[in-house]
């Protein structure tokens, strides 16, 4: 079992960047891959990003590249999104995720957090 607690969302200006953290109560945070998604409103959920336990692997959604970045640190059990170059599309409610297996490769999610609010404005 693990439990996910994300923050470190707001409201942001177009171009400005946020990083947002998620942190897991766990004793074996490098077991799990780490995702985030997002649900803007109205749509359906999205895939953002996703890490290995090792944090070796990533593993993007093709319209993230080059403006999003995860990371993670196995020694704080915490799951970082950078976002940078934020747009007022990018307006979501952002979920962390959890698989409980280590390898990238047939990930499932499933263990999810409460969720942070991004909002962009123009």
């Amino acid at each position: 079992q693990i439990q996910l607690v994300e923050s470190g969302g707001g409201l942001v200006q177009a171009g400005e960047s946020l990083r947002l953290s998620c942190i897991a109560s766990t004793r074996t945070f490098p077991l799990y891959t780490l995702g985030w998604f997002r649900r803007a409103p109205g749509k359906e959920r999205e895939f953002l990003a996703r890490i290995s336990g090792s944090g070796g692997s990533t593993d993007y959604a093709d319209s993230m590249k080059g403006r999003f970045t995860i990371s993670r640190d196995n020694a704080k059990n915490t799951v970082y999104l950078q976002m940078d170059s934020l747009q007022p599309e990018d307006t979501a409610v952002y979920s962390c995720a959890a698989a409980p297996q280590a390898t990238l490769k047939g990930a499932r999610f499933a263990y999810w957090g409460q969720g942070t609010q991004v909002t962009v404005s123009s």
